[in-house]
């Protein structure tokens, strides 16, 4: 019986050590990481801002060759009834 529990702790030391050892990570690496995090969440705003403006062009070029189609429909329209 207690040959058995041995090998259970141990077996438990075993898969726990490393796990442990790589979770501790040093204060640089979590400055780094952070700093790293914060470039790329910086990167995601700019991205979006520009997506944002990007459609907003798109949004008003639309409305822009709404309006065109409109015009040369009612032109048409009135070609034909001359």
């Amino acid at each position: 019986m207690l040959k058995g529990y041995r090998l259970k702790s141990g077996g438990i030391l075993v898969v726990a050590a490393p796990l442990l050892l790589a979770a501790c990570a040093s204060q640089d690496d979590v400055r780094r990481a952070q700093a790293t995090a914060d470039q790329a969440l910086a990167a995601a705003q700019q991205a979006n801002q520009t997506a944002q403006a990007a459609m907003q062009k798109a949004d008003q070029a639309a409305a822009d060759a709404a309006a065109a189609s409109a015009k040369a429909d009612r032109m048409f329209q009135q070609s034909l009834k001359k």
